[in-house]
């Protein structure tokens, strides 16, 4: 990791030096999260959102996006690029975005369907020449894995990307590597999540993503998926999906930072389509030994009230923030949720 400027980086800097004036912030996909993430944007005093890019089209306004607007032109039109007189229809929304808006930062709210679609993401910023922090909720290892792949890329590209900055990957992950901290020998790490959402149809692209965990299915066969299809499995299972023991990049990112062997993590849940109330405490138990020898677990439970939504849009920004600041001090490159800490945004 190279400090280009030249900043001895043990020296204190204040976020008003770091943020003097608001961080232009875009989002790539307007499902259920990229809407979502409007929302949370919409009272920061340090982030400026001014872009929006969805499969059809894209929006764009420096002086800042209205969640409001842009929720209801997509949701009653299917684009943002139909939105008044900021919006434009494209079949290559991503590549003109970029070329196109001045931002600083992207939250990468993306269906990774098929599992190569962020690193392709990726690609398409580092060939149009943008420099600046690209954060994702990726969920699974293989998918970090090709970002892993691309870290000097990144790097040469001049590209902070923060990585697996969701709930989980992400804001449990940090969690665990910080519960680590009282163990000299770590055993077991076990996340367990409960989400709960009123309609699948809001997170389609979630929702396959989780059908793609289940034994039989994979990430091929739930992305050809027709809606009716999913609706038919949802019926079977009551709009239950128990997930057991999957491909989460949680144990890639714990590895990376030394906490623990892959193995040692497991990750599973349950997500009620039908019922916004969550199904079960999501929490993360971490269990080891401390050098007196004695074995314990801490659990870190995160509160039924904060939606899915919350839990992965909150820890999104707060990685773009640190990004920015890494960024700023000339260091690029892809990092993980549980190497560098969130920045609270204002």
């Amino acid at each position: 990791m190279s400090d280009k400027q030249g900043i001895n980086l043990t020296d204190a800097t204040t976020t008003d030096s770091l943020f003097s004036k608001p961080v232009r912030v875009g989002v790539l996909g307007f499902g259920g999260l990229g809407q979502a993430a409007a929302r949370v944007l919409a009272p920061k005093r340090e982030m400026l959102w001014v872009a929006a890019a969805d499969h059809k089209g894209y929006a764009y306004d420096s002086q800042g996006l209205n969640p409001n607007t842009c929720i209801a032109t997509y949701q009653s039109q299917g684009s943002v690029g139909y939105l008044e007189p900021t919006g434009t229809l494209s079949n290559h929304s991503i590549q003109e975005l970029i070329e196109k808006a001045s931002v600083d930062g992207y939250f990468l709210a993306l269906p990774n369907l098929p599992n190569t679609f962020m690193a392709s993401v990726a690609r398409q910023f580092m060939q149009a020449g943008w420099q600046g922090v690209l954060v994702d909720a990726l969920k699974r290892t293989s998918a970090v894995e090709q970002l892993l792949s691309l870290r000097e890329e990144l790097q040469a590209a001049g590209i902070t990307y923060m990585t697996g900055c969701g709930a989980t990957p992400g804001l449990l992950t940090a969690a665990a590597a910080l519960a680590a901290q009282s163990y000299a020998e770590i055993h077991s790490v076990k996340i367990t999540f409960g989400v709960g959402i009123a309609n699948w149809e809001a997170y389609r692209a979630t929702i396959r993503e989780d059908i793609a965990h289940l034994p039989g299915y994979n990430v091929e066969r739930a992305q050809n998926m027709s809606d009716a299809e999913v609706e038919a499995l949802l019926d079977e299972t009551n709009g239950i999906l128990r997930l057991e023991n999957m491909e989460h990049a949680d144990d890639v990112m714990l590895e990376l930072a030394g906490i623990c062997p892959r193995d040692h993590v497991t990750v599973g849940g349950v997500v009620d389509t039908r019922n916004p109330k969550k199904p079960l405490s999501t929490n993360v138990q971490v269990t080891g030994r401390t050098f007196e020898g004695k074995i314990s677990t801490h659990t870190f439970t995160l509160g039924d009230e904060t939606s899915m939504a919350a839990n992965v849009c909150g820890p999104a920004f707060g990685y773009l923030k640190a990004g920015i600041s890494l960024h700023q001090r000339g260091i690029y490159g892809l990092f993980t949720a549980a190497e560098v800490m969130p920045k609270f945004v204002q």
